[in-house]
């Protein structure tokens, strides 16, 4: 009988969208990457989805977010993910938790719950912790690199993390990787040189913050503000849910 999943269950047969189904998966971060990796495990048929941020949607993040519109700014990003993904399949299961993750928060937790974790924070030390975690107790886990200052989405490789070269974030996980003992890790990089931001300050969140009322973390306090567009962050989204649903389905 014809569903909305007939197309996929064409290039993966029946058995493999009946694991899909069966599957759970964690994504850390659903902006401009986990946001698109989201909607394709969504659209892949993934039975159940944990999402975890704690952001606010945000006027600048329209360039590059899926659930980001001009209607939606204000609202957790996690809870208008829920219900574009209610829309898209009513019969999945959606956990959303409004958390900054952290090892403060890590033991909120059960990695042991999951079938595969997506890595799409931003933050060393978060993305350290959950690499840690989903390691421990042999859960797939694959990490996003760095996609902001990039104009390239052709660039984008995957890859072992120590095979990668180029991108700066990738430099240092490796280097906290080795010191954690942790000897591999699937990522998502690109091989693009950053390109440095435009200084400009009449367009800088900097100087004109606008994050709504209630953020947590405003990106004023950020080290530095990358800039992005609609075209980058997508591809390594959608990079990361490909990897994804052929791990699971073993293609």
């Amino acid at each position: 009988m014809l569903n909305q999943f007939s197309r996929t269950e064409l290039l993966l047969g029946k058995e493999s969208i009946e694991k899909l189904n069966k599957s759970r998966v964690a994504v850390f971060g659903i902006g401009g990457v986990g946001g698109y990796a989201v909607e394709a495990l969504a659209r892949s048929g993934v039975g159940t989805l944990d999402l975890i941020d704690d952001d606010k949607i945000c006027l600048t993040n329209i360039n590059r977010q899926i659930y980001a519109v001009h209607s939606t700014i204000g609202q957790y990003k996690v809870d208008v993910a829920k219900e574009r993904i209610f829309d898209i399949c009513p019969d999945i299961k959606v956990n959303t938790h409004k958390c900054f993750f952290m090892p403060d928060t890590a033991n909120d937790f059960d990695f042991t719950e999951y079938d595969y974790v997506i890595d799409a924070i931003d933050t060393v030390t978060g993305k350290l912790e959950i690499i840690k975690r989903a390691k421990s107790v042999k859960v797939p886990v694959i990490s996003a690199m760095g996609a902001g200052n990039k104009l390239e989405p052709t660039a984008f490789r995957v890859a072992d993390i120590f095979e990668t070269k180029v991108c700066p974030l990738a430099r240092v996980m490796r280097q906290e990787l080795r010191k954690a003992g942790i000897k591999d890790l699937k990522v998502v990089y690109s091989e693009e040189e950053p390109i440095r931001p435009i200084d400009d300050m009449e367009i800088s969140c900097r100087n004109h913050c606008i994050c709504p009322p209630g953020t947590a973390r405003k990106c004023t306090i950020r080290r530095d503000i990358p800039g992005s567009n609609a075209f980058v962050p997508s591809v390594a989204g959608l990079i990361i849910a490909g990897e994804v649903i052929k791990d699971l389905t073993k293609l």
